[in-house]
């Protein structure tokens, strides 16, 4: 049993379709949300979601956009706004992960990919949804992250950096 109560309000989630965005989707769901499923690539598995909440009896929406795209995020946030209203809560979940191997191994691009995911993406999130938040004087920002962040692991080098930069930027206020 969910006990808080989120009836009429909107949230977004980024990587709804993976493991852990489903979980996401689905609790805020049974507290009354209505949710944006925002997905990558499974598109499948985001329509089932979508089928799934509304027989819950809250509405839902499928959205795919790339978080590391300004530009996509923003059609995201035009699409949510035109289908369910302004967001009041946006979950911060999506991350690229790339094969983990030994720093003398990985590409520069995956170290880019991850800064993208893990950092521009809470920034995109932020500008493209929080002014709106301000201005109602209500929002959640929830960003997503990982154990990973401390533990450095051998072959997690790319992925920890992105991590760990993502929590220099949550450190950040959001109001101006």
């Amino acid at each position: 049993m969910i006990s808080m109560d989120l009836a009429n309000k909107v949230a977004v989630i980024t990587g709804s379709s993976g493991a852990l965005g489903r979980v996401m989707v689905r609790t805020l769901a049974q507290a009354g949300a209505d949710i944006a499923i925002c997905y990558y690539r499974d598109e499948e598995m985001a329509c089932r979601l979508q089928a799934e909440i509304t027989e819950i009896g809250v509405r839902g929406m499928v959205v795919q956009a790339d978080v590391t795209d300004q530009d996509s995020i923003n059609a995201m946030r035009d699409a949510v706004l035109e289908t369910l209203g302004p967001a009041d809560i946006i979950v911060n979940n999506a991350v690229v992960q790339y094969r983990w191997t030994s720093v003398l191994e990985q590409s520069a691009e995956d170290y880019e990919s991850q800064f993208q995911s893990c950092v521009l993406h809470n920034v995109y999130m932020a500008q493209a949804f929080v002014p709106a938040m301000i201005e109602a004087g209500w929002g959640r920002v929830i960003g997503i992250n990982t154990e990973c962040s401390m533990q450095n692991f051998a072959g997690q080098s790319a992925y920890t950096s992105g991590k760990r930069a993502w929590t220099g930027f949550c450190g950040c206020s959001l109001k101006r």
